[in-house]
Parts: C-alpha cells; sequence; structure tokens
C-alpha cells in the first residue's frame, strides 16, 4: 500500500492514500538513504509504502516499510546538531519564503540562504512580502529595490497583504496543481496566509514578540494539506501545501566554498571566465564575478551576500 507522508512529529508519521485513508505509521527497521545523514529519515511529502497493523484507537496505524526515490528535497543545518542537516520536505514543485521588512523584518542574507538552497536541490523558489499594508516610505523603497534586484536574476517576487487580501489571490493562483514549500520566520504571517487560502484550518496565530522583534512560533512540526477545488488529474488533489516551524535562521550544509557561487544565479555564468579554476571571488586576480560586480552587472549587495555566506563556510568544506 502506498501512501505519502502529510505530517512528521518526529516517531510519529501521518500518511494518506490515494482512497483518501489516513494511517498513523512509524518506521520499520533502519532507514539509510543514499548515504544522507540528517535528524529526520523521513519528511512531509515522502512517499512510501505501507504494512497495515493494529487498529489504535479510532485511528488505523501501520508500519512504513520502504520509501520510494525522491524527486528533490530542502534540507538545512539541524538546529540542535550543527553537524547534521535536517530535511525540511520532499518532492515539491517550488518553494514559497514569506518574508517581511517590519515586525519582524527578513534580513536579506536569510533570504539569499533560503534560494542558494532551493538552487543546490533544484527547487523554484518564489519569495513573497508580506505585510504590505505596514509599509511606510522606507518599506516601500526597500521592497521596489529588492523586487528590482531578485527579478533581475530570474525569481519571482510577490508583495503580499493578508489583512487586506493583496496579492492573495495572485499566490493562489500558483498553488494550483503543485506542491509548495512555506517557510520563513517566526511571526511572517505563513499561517494567517493558510488560514486564508484553507479557512476550515483556523490554525492559531500569533503577533511578534514586543521585546525582541522575533516571531512567535506557532508552528511545530511540518505539516502538508490538500488545497480545495477539483483536481486537474482524478486521484490529486487540487495542490499542496506545506507548513513549516518557522526558522530564526537558515544554516545550509553539503555546500563547498568552491560550489556556492555556481547557486547564484547570476554569478553561474561566469564562473568559467575567471582567471584561475579554483576562485571562490575574493582575492583572486582576473576574477570575472568581481569584475561583473565592478561594472554593475552583479548588484553589490548580492555580492556583499555571497561574501557573507563564503564566509560561514567552514575550512572542512572547502
Amino acid at each position: 500500500m502506498t501512501g505519502t507522508i502529510y505530517k512528521s512529529t518526529g516517531s510519529w508519521y501521518v500518511v494518506r492514500t490515494a482512497d483518501g485513508g489516513q494511517w498513523n505509521a512509524r518506521i520499520k527497521g533502519i532507514f539509510k538513504l543514499d548515504e544522507i545523514t540528517s535528524t529526520n529519515p523521513l519528511a512531509v511529502g515522502d512517499v512510501v509504502e505501507l504494512e497495515p497493523g493494529a487498529e489504535g484507537g479510532d485511528e488505523a496505524t501501520a508500519m512504513i516499510t520502504a520509501i520510494h526515490d525522491r524527486k528533490n528535497y530542502i534540507n538545512r543545518q539541524s538546529p540542535s546538531h550543527k553537524m547534521q542537516h535536517h530535511i525540511i520536505a520532499a518532492n515539491v514543485d517550488q518553494s514559497l519564503l514569506i518574508a517581511t521588512l517590519k515586525e519582524p523584518r527578513t534580513s536579506q542574507g536569510f533570504i539569499d540562504r533560503h534560494l542558494v538552497a532551493c538552487e543546490a536541490y533544484h527547487v523554484p523558489a518564489i519569495v513573497v512580502f508580506n505585510k504590505a499594508d505596514l509599509y511606510k516610505r522606507k518599506e516601500d523603497e526597500k521592497f521596489s529595490a529588492w523586487k528590482e534586484m531578485y527579478e533581475a536574476i530570474g525569481y519571482r517576487i510577490i508583495r503580499m497583504s493578508v489583512q487586506t487580501g493583496e496579492g492573495v489571490a495572485e499566490l493562489e493562483a500558483l498553488l494550483r496543481g503543485k506542491t509548495s514549500l512555506l517557510s520563513g520566520h517566526s511571526g511572517v504571517g505563513k499561517s494567517s496566509l493558510l488560514n486564508a487560502i484553507l479557512p476550515d484550518l483556523k490554525l492559531k496565530t500569533q503577533g511578534v514578540s514586543g521585546w525582541s522583534g522575533k516571531g512567535i512560533h506557532t508552528t511545530t512540526f511540518a505539516e502538508m494539506y490538500d488545497l480545495p477545488g477539483a483536481p486537474s488529474v482524478p486521484g490529486h488533489p487540487a495542490g499542496r501545501i506545506i507548513d513549516t516551524p518557522g526558522m530564526r535562521e537558515f544554516g545550509l550544509v553539503d555546500i563547498s566554498k568552491a560550489e556556492l557561487s555556481g547557486y547564484f544565479p547570476e554569478m553561474r555564468a561566469l564562473v568559467g571566465q575567471c582567471q584561475f579554476n579554483n576562485c571562490v571571488h575574493r582575492e583572486e586576480p582576473g576574477c570575472a564575478v568581481k569584475q561583473a560586480v565592478r561594472e554593475g552587472r552583479i548588484h553589490e549587495d548580492r555580492y556583499i551576500s555571497y561574501c557573507g555566506i563564503l564566509d560561514s563556510i567552514g575550512e572542512k568544506n572547502y
């Protein structure tokens, strides 16, 4: 029996089958997936094989006996085990990063780390700037500048306010027929967005901590939801969206200094033009990337962000 993981709580998984059945499942044995060492062997979005077991209360229980090959996955540094990674979700069609310019403020560094992870795992990324109803002149200018910078290198940028409804219909249209990963800092409005798209959920929402300016966590575990409406393919939902716990930081793993520039689209085409094959675009002479920055073909802020990420990568990954 084949199913898809809709929720992971660490040791138990909620799995749904194509016929609408829902199972509480645990792993049978130990999974080793292509030498991937992570804090979680399975993630929301994984397609697995189930072996029905005994009934547990009103819900059926089962054992997960195998995992299907993944189309892709996105991971990050584990918050509790810095030397390991944590798989956020698997088999996604696109990633939606919810960002805010105030209450709380999302840094460019956080956005760029997320985009690097998406590039590394071949997941198309969209950046959604929420809380547009709070923008003053300073935020409007910042949004316009970032929109121009990111769209110039191929990323889609959406301005949205869940409170006023601005941009919500545009976003809903992008979700149709796809499995989308929803992520961002705590407090940026992920749960409010889900409530707007899926009003029956009635997810708990909280504001931003007054003393720290940080968002307050309201989602504990990653969970996937089916979008309402007629499916485009019989037996499949109209779309799926994966909600994830709020992140204070986005730590990259398994990316070396030598390959980092390959995950910046504006740098990728220039890498082969540098004087040295192992150029990391810092102090080396004859660097095509630094020349492009000087000429304005690569945005200076993106280059500064690249250098910040480069410095955070350990020498062991050089």
